[in-house]
Protein backbone atom coordinates (compact mmCIF):
# COMPACT_ATOMS: atom_id res chain seq x y z
CA UNK A 1 0.00 0.00 0.00
CA UNK A 2 1.15 3.31 -0.80
CA UNK A 3 0.60 7.49 0.95
CA UNK A 4 -2.30 8.37 -0.31
CA UNK A 5 -3.79 11.29 2.34
CA UNK A 6 -2.64 12.78 5.23
CA UNK A 7 -4.98 14.26 8.10
CA UNK A 8 -3.41 16.99 10.69
CA UNK A 9 -4.85 18.60 13.52
CA UNK A 10 -3.16 21.51 14.94
CA UNK A 11 -3.76 21.93 18.95
CA UNK A 12 -2.67 25.60 19.73
CA UNK A 13 -2.37 27.18 23.10
CA UNK A 14 -0.20 28.25 25.64
CA UNK A 15 1.34 27.16 29.16
CA UNK A 16 3.67 24.15 29.29
CA UNK A 17 4.09 21.28 26.37
CA UNK A 18 1.83 19.06 26.09
CA UNK A 19 -0.59 20.19 28.08
CA UNK A 20 -3.53 20.80 25.95
CA UNK A 21 -7.31 20.11 25.83
CA UNK A 22 -10.05 19.46 22.89
CA UNK A 23 -10.69 22.90 22.65
CA UNK A 24 -6.81 23.76 22.09
CA UNK A 25 -7.78 22.16 18.30
CA UNK A 26 -7.61 25.12 15.73
CA UNK A 27 -7.14 23.53 13.07
CA UNK A 28 -8.34 20.36 10.84
CA UNK A 29 -6.34 20.27 7.31
CA UNK A 30 -6.01 17.25 5.13
CA UNK A 31 -4.15 16.60 1.67
CA UNK A 32 -3.59 13.90 -0.50
CA UNK A 33 -0.48 13.29 -2.67
CA UNK A 34 -0.17 14.72 -5.89
CA UNK A 35 1.31 12.82 -8.96
CA UNK A 36 4.06 10.98 -8.58
CA UNK A 37 5.06 12.89 -5.42
CA UNK A 38 6.09 10.59 -2.23
CA UNK A 39 5.40 13.90 0.49
CA UNK A 40 2.66 15.47 1.68
CA UNK A 41 3.68 19.23 2.78
CA UNK A 42 1.87 22.10 4.89
CA UNK A 43 2.30 25.28 5.46
CA UNK A 44 1.39 26.24 8.79
CA UNK A 45 3.06 29.37 9.92
CA UNK A 46 0.25 31.65 8.73
CA UNK A 47 -2.24 29.70 10.54
CA UNK A 48 0.00 29.67 13.62
CA UNK A 49 0.30 33.63 13.41
CA UNK A 50 -3.54 33.81 13.98
CA UNK A 51 -2.75 32.95 17.74
CA UNK A 52 0.06 35.30 18.46
CA UNK A 53 -1.08 38.46 19.71
CA UNK A 54 1.37 41.11 19.70
CA UNK A 55 0.13 43.84 22.97
CA UNK A 56 2.64 45.78 23.91
CA UNK A 57 2.56 48.83 26.35
CA UNK A 58 6.20 49.13 27.76
CA UNK A 59 5.76 45.52 29.51
CA UNK A 60 7.84 42.80 27.96
CA UNK A 61 5.77 40.22 28.12
CA UNK A 62 7.05 36.60 26.32
CA UNK A 63 4.53 36.07 23.01
CA UNK A 64 4.29 32.72 22.14
CA UNK A 65 2.67 29.40 21.79
CA UNK A 66 2.98 25.93 21.76
CA UNK A 67 2.15 23.80 18.54
CA UNK A 68 1.09 20.07 19.17
CA UNK A 69 0.87 18.77 15.41
CA UNK A 70 -1.32 15.21 15.09
CA UNK A 71 -1.00 13.41 11.98
CA UNK A 72 -2.37 10.52 10.43
CA UNK A 73 -1.65 8.50 7.37
CA UNK A 74 -3.88 6.93 5.30
CA UNK A 75 -3.37 4.99 2.30
CA UNK A 76 -4.43 4.34 -1.29
CA UNK A 77 -7.72 2.13 0.49
CA UNK A 78 -8.43 5.15 2.82
CA UNK A 79 -7.12 2.56 6.13
CA UNK A 80 -4.34 3.97 8.17
CA UNK A 81 -1.12 3.99 6.95
CA UNK A 82 0.75 1.27 8.72
CA UNK A 83 4.30 3.33 9.48
CA UNK A 84 4.33 5.98 11.49
CA UNK A 85 0.69 6.66 11.94
CA UNK A 86 -0.43 8.62 14.09
CA UNK A 87 2.27 10.62 15.04
CA UNK A 88 2.61 13.62 17.53
CA UNK A 89 5.04 16.17 17.67
CA UNK A 90 5.23 19.83 19.57
CA UNK A 91 6.93 22.74 18.57
CA UNK A 92 7.62 26.16 20.20
CA UNK A 93 6.23 29.05 17.71
CA UNK A 94 7.10 32.74 17.84
CA UNK A 95 6.04 35.68 15.72
CA UNK A 96 9.81 35.97 13.63
CA UNK A 97 10.42 35.35 10.41
CA UNK A 98 13.81 34.11 8.53
CA UNK A 99 15.37 35.85 4.95
CA UNK A 100 15.53 34.14 1.92
CA UNK A 101 19.00 33.24 2.27
CA UNK A 102 18.45 31.63 5.55
CA UNK A 103 16.42 28.42 3.27
CA UNK A 104 13.26 26.61 4.49
CA UNK A 105 12.09 26.41 7.98
CA UNK A 106 15.41 27.74 9.53
CA UNK A 107 15.98 27.98 13.33
CA UNK A 108 17.56 31.15 13.42
CA UNK A 109 18.92 31.67 17.07
CA UNK A 110 19.07 29.88 20.57
CA UNK A 111 20.58 32.85 22.77
CA UNK A 112 19.96 36.42 22.32
CA UNK A 113 17.18 37.40 20.27
CA UNK A 114 18.88 40.25 18.93
CA UNK A 115 21.04 40.45 15.50
CA UNK A 116 23.45 43.53 16.18
CA UNK A 117 26.29 43.25 18.64
CA UNK A 118 25.59 46.67 19.94
CA UNK A 119 23.40 48.42 22.38
CA UNK A 120 22.90 52.17 22.58
CA UNK A 121 21.21 53.35 25.65
CA UNK A 122 20.74 56.94 27.21
CA UNK A 123 23.17 57.61 29.94
CA UNK A 124 21.63 56.37 33.37
CA UNK A 125 18.84 54.72 31.32
CA UNK A 126 18.33 50.56 31.66
CA UNK A 127 17.58 48.57 29.23
CA UNK A 128 15.79 45.31 28.30
CA UNK A 129 17.48 42.26 26.14
CA UNK A 130 15.38 39.63 25.62
CA UNK A 131 16.80 35.70 25.17
CA UNK A 132 15.54 32.53 24.42
CA UNK A 133 15.19 30.72 28.22
CA UNK A 134 15.98 27.04 26.36
CA UNK A 135 19.39 27.81 25.29
CA UNK A 136 20.63 30.27 27.26
CA UNK A 137 22.43 29.45 30.94
CA UNK A 138 23.37 32.65 32.20
CA UNK A 139 24.00 36.36 31.32
CA UNK A 140 26.85 38.02 32.87
CA UNK A 141 26.69 42.03 32.47
CA UNK A 142 29.58 43.33 33.81
CA UNK A 143 30.62 41.50 36.81
CA UNK A 144 26.77 40.60 37.60
CA UNK A 145 25.62 37.48 36.63
CA UNK A 146 21.47 36.52 36.14
CA UNK A 147 21.23 32.72 36.16
CA UNK A 148 18.69 31.71 33.48
CA UNK A 149 16.10 28.97 34.29
CA UNK A 150 13.42 27.56 32.21
CA UNK A 151 10.36 26.40 33.47
CA UNK A 152 8.79 25.05 30.22
CA UNK A 153 6.15 27.79 30.29
CA UNK A 154 5.22 29.93 27.79
CA UNK A 155 4.76 32.77 29.47
CA UNK A 156 8.96 32.68 30.30
CA UNK A 157 10.03 31.30 27.13
CA UNK A 158 11.08 34.83 26.03
CA UNK A 159 12.59 36.55 28.69
CA UNK A 160 13.82 40.09 28.88
CA UNK A 161 16.94 40.60 31.32
CA UNK A 162 17.20 44.03 32.80
CA UNK A 163 20.18 45.76 31.44
CA UNK A 164 21.87 48.28 34.57
CA UNK A 165 21.91 51.79 33.70
CA UNK A 166 25.74 53.12 32.33
CA UNK A 167 26.25 48.97 31.44
CA UNK A 168 29.22 48.45 28.77
CA UNK A 169 29.27 44.60 28.31
CA UNK A 170 27.08 41.93 28.16
CA UNK A 171 27.78 37.94 27.60
CA UNK A 172 25.46 35.56 27.27
CA UNK A 173 26.26 32.11 27.55
CA UNK A 174 25.03 28.53 26.29
CA UNK A 175 23.13 26.30 28.75
CA UNK A 176 26.20 24.75 29.69
CA UNK A 177 26.95 28.08 31.86
CA UNK A 178 30.60 27.56 29.74
CA UNK A 179 30.24 28.19 26.19
CA UNK A 180 30.25 32.14 25.34
CA UNK A 181 27.15 32.49 22.75
CA UNK A 182 27.18 36.24 22.01
CA UNK A 183 29.01 39.46 23.30
CA UNK A 184 27.32 42.83 22.91
CA UNK A 185 28.62 45.94 23.85
CA UNK A 186 26.51 49.24 25.60
CA UNK A 187 26.93 52.43 24.31
CA UNK A 188 26.08 55.30 26.93
CA UNK A 189 24.58 58.00 24.95
CA UNK A 190 25.27 61.49 26.37
CA UNK A 191 22.50 63.70 24.74
CA UNK A 192 21.78 67.28 26.40
CA UNK A 193 20.35 68.66 23.89
CA UNK A 194 17.98 66.82 22.20
CA UNK A 195 14.88 64.64 23.55
CA UNK A 196 15.82 60.94 23.27
CA UNK A 197 13.08 58.91 22.43
CA UNK A 198 12.61 55.11 22.50
CA UNK A 199 10.87 52.95 19.78
CA UNK A 200 10.44 49.55 20.58
CA UNK A 201 9.29 46.69 17.78
CA UNK A 202 8.76 43.22 17.09
CA UNK A 203 11.89 41.46 15.41
CA UNK A 204 13.10 38.83 13.40
CA UNK A 205 12.72 36.39 16.04
CA UNK A 206 9.70 37.59 17.48
CA UNK A 207 10.56 39.60 20.28
CA UNK A 208 10.41 43.09 21.12
CA UNK A 209 13.66 45.32 20.85
CA UNK A 210 13.96 49.10 21.40
CA UNK A 211 16.22 51.05 19.33
CA UNK A 212 16.58 54.74 20.93
CA UNK A 213 16.88 57.40 18.78
CA UNK A 214 18.85 60.44 20.39
CA UNK A 215 19.23 63.36 17.87
CA UNK A 216 16.79 66.05 16.60
CA UNK A 217 12.76 64.96 16.20
CA UNK A 218 10.35 66.80 14.11
CA UNK A 219 6.40 66.76 14.39
CA UNK A 220 4.12 67.18 12.08
CA UNK A 221 0.15 67.81 12.09
CA UNK A 222 -1.91 66.63 8.85
CA UNK A 223 -5.86 67.76 8.59
CA UNK A 224 -8.37 66.24 6.56
CA UNK A 225 -12.05 67.10 6.13
CA UNK A 226 -14.85 67.41 3.72
CA UNK A 227 -17.54 70.24 2.75
CA UNK A 228 -20.59 71.14 1.62
CA UNK A 229 -22.67 74.29 0.91
CA UNK A 230 -25.74 75.06 2.35
CA UNK A 231 -28.39 77.78 1.70
CA UNK A 232 -28.90 80.68 4.26
CA UNK A 233 -31.02 82.66 3.16
CA UNK A 234 -33.68 83.76 5.84
CA UNK A 235 -37.10 83.04 4.06
CA UNK A 236 -39.47 84.84 5.93
CA UNK A 237 -37.35 88.21 5.38
CA UNK A 238 -35.44 86.92 2.56
CA UNK A 239 -32.09 87.96 3.40
CA UNK A 240 -28.84 86.48 4.71
CA UNK A 241 -27.17 87.06 7.56
CA UNK A 242 -23.24 87.29 6.90
CA UNK A 243 -22.23 85.60 10.08
CA UNK A 244 -23.47 82.46 9.02
CA UNK A 245 -20.83 80.26 6.89
CA UNK A 246 -22.18 79.19 3.49
CA UNK A 247 -19.46 76.56 3.54
CA UNK A 248 -19.06 74.78 6.06
CA UNK A 249 -16.46 71.81 7.23
CA UNK A 250 -17.42 68.20 8.33
CA UNK A 251 -15.96 64.90 9.16
CA UNK A 252 -12.75 67.15 10.30
CA UNK A 253 -10.11 65.01 11.89
CA UNK A 254 -5.83 64.59 11.84
CA UNK A 255 -2.79 62.69 11.85
CA UNK A 256 0.11 62.97 13.26
CA UNK A 257 3.81 61.96 12.29
CA UNK A 258 7.02 62.34 13.89
CA UNK A 259 10.36 62.43 12.19
CA UNK A 260 13.31 61.00 14.23
CA UNK A 261 17.19 60.86 14.01
CA UNK A 262 19.22 57.80 15.42
CA UNK A 263 22.31 60.06 15.99
CA UNK A 264 25.37 57.83 14.67
CA UNK A 265 25.37 54.71 15.23
CA UNK A 266 27.93 51.65 14.10
CA UNK A 267 27.34 49.72 10.80
CA UNK A 268 26.22 46.63 13.29
CA UNK A 269 23.40 48.66 13.63
CA UNK A 270 22.60 48.08 10.04
CA UNK A 271 20.24 45.08 11.22
CA UNK A 272 18.36 46.62 13.55
CA UNK A 273 17.17 49.41 11.25
CA UNK A 274 16.15 46.69 8.37
CA UNK A 275 13.99 44.90 11.09
CA UNK A 276 12.68 47.73 12.51
CA UNK A 277 11.30 48.77 8.32
CA UNK A 278 9.81 45.45 8.64
CA UNK A 279 8.45 44.80 11.82
CA UNK A 280 4.82 44.81 11.40
CA UNK A 281 4.15 45.92 15.10
CA UNK A 282 5.89 49.11 16.31
CA UNK A 283 5.82 51.05 19.25
CA UNK A 284 6.73 55.00 20.50
CA UNK A 285 7.38 55.81 24.26
CA UNK A 286 6.18 59.16 24.48
CA UNK A 287 5.04 61.41 27.44
CA UNK A 288 5.36 58.76 29.57
CA UNK A 289 2.45 56.61 27.28
CA UNK A 290 3.03 53.88 24.66
CA UNK A 291 1.53 54.88 21.10
CA UNK A 292 1.76 53.18 18.18
CA UNK A 293 3.63 54.06 15.48
CA UNK A 294 3.54 52.66 11.23
CA UNK A 295 6.97 53.77 9.87
CA UNK A 296 6.06 56.07 6.49
CA UNK A 297 9.76 55.53 5.16
CA UNK A 298 9.92 52.86 2.74
CA UNK A 299 13.37 52.83 1.38
CA UNK A 300 16.40 52.47 3.04
CA UNK A 301 20.40 53.20 1.99
CA UNK A 302 22.33 51.16 4.11
CA UNK A 303 25.38 52.91 5.34
CA UNK A 304 28.49 51.62 5.64
CA UNK A 305 32.19 52.78 7.90
CA UNK A 306 33.71 52.46 3.99
CA UNK A 307 31.15 54.84 2.43
CA UNK A 308 29.93 57.13 5.05
CA UNK A 309 32.66 57.26 8.05
CA UNK A 310 29.82 57.47 10.68
CA UNK A 311 25.89 56.53 10.00
CA UNK A 312 23.05 58.59 11.36
CA UNK A 313 18.96 57.51 10.12
CA UNK A 314 16.44 59.58 9.58
CA UNK A 315 12.99 57.38 9.60
CA UNK A 316 9.59 59.01 9.64
CA UNK A 317 6.73 57.58 11.93
CA UNK A 318 2.65 58.10 10.90
CA UNK A 319 0.80 57.84 14.86
CA UNK A 320 -1.40 54.61 14.31
CA UNK A 321 -4.30 56.38 15.44
CA UNK A 322 -6.49 59.67 14.69
CA UNK A 323 -5.94 62.95 16.38
CA UNK A 324 -9.71 63.28 17.28
CA UNK A 325 -10.74 59.90 19.34
CA UNK A 326 -13.36 58.17 16.53
CA UNK A 327 -13.08 54.89 18.40
CA UNK A 328 -16.36 53.51 18.56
Amino acid sequence: MALKTANLELYIYTGTSGNYVSTDLRYTLQKSIVGQNTKILFEISELIRDYISQTFNNDYVSQCVWVTAVTTLFDDDDTVFTYGSPTVETFLALDGYGYFEDEINPELTRNALITANTIYLPENTTGKLPIFAEGVGKVIIDSATTEITDTGNTNQKIQYITIPANSSTIQVYDTDDATLKKTITVNNICEPKFTPYKITFVNKYGAYQDLWCFKKSTETFNVTDEKYKRNTVVNNSVEYPTYNAQEERYNTNAKQSITLNTGFINEDSNSVIEELFLSENVWIRKNSKTLPVIPKTKSLTFKTVVNDKLANYTIDFDFAFNKINNVR
